[in-house]
């Protein structure tokens, strides 16, 4: 699974119009199930998202974790970062997994995060989404659980 992470003071996701998910101080994490990935994967990923030490401690090093802040998680599908943008100008999303498996995993994903003592705010998987952000720092991690070359 593949992970974008941008740490904010604040993010919030809207459909339609709506706010679907929405939190204070914490991690923006824009999520994508890439062909081959089963819970193992999300699970470690969780993991790994919930013990990230890229947020600022008393000597203004990045020593805390979103969980030592009591920071939240707004956890948002985007299959775009399957993109495979080699060759052309058009990138080709071939390596994202099935849209079923891709919801099943984006939800065991923010499962996961909640197992781990986590808020966890949510968009709509596969919806036109607009997501507002601030974005601290600006910080801003790629996370993989494979070493796809």
């Amino acid at each position: 699974m593949r992970a974008l992470l941008q740490r904010v003071t604040q993010a919030k996701v809207e459909v339609e119009g709506r706010i679907t998910g929405e939190i204070g101080a914490g991690l923006l994490v824009l999520v994508c199930a890439m062909e081959g990935d089963g819970e193992i994967q999300a699970e470690k990923l969780a993991a790994r998202v919930a013990k990230l030490r890229i947020f600022k401690d008393e000597a203004g090093k990045m020593n805390r974790s979103v969980s030592d802040i009591g920071g939240a998680c707004l956890v948002v599908s985007q299959f775009t970062l399957a993109a495979d943008t080699r060759t052309g100008n058009r990138p080709g999303f071939s390596t994202a997994a099935a849209p079923d498996t891709g919801k099943h995993l984006y939800e065991h994903f923010s499962k996961a995060l909640r197992a781990l003592g986590l808020p966890v705010e949510n968009g709509i998987f596969a919806a036109d989404m607009a997501v507002s952000l601030t974005n601290d720092g600006p910080v801003t991690i790629w996370l993989d659980t494979a070493d796809r070359g």
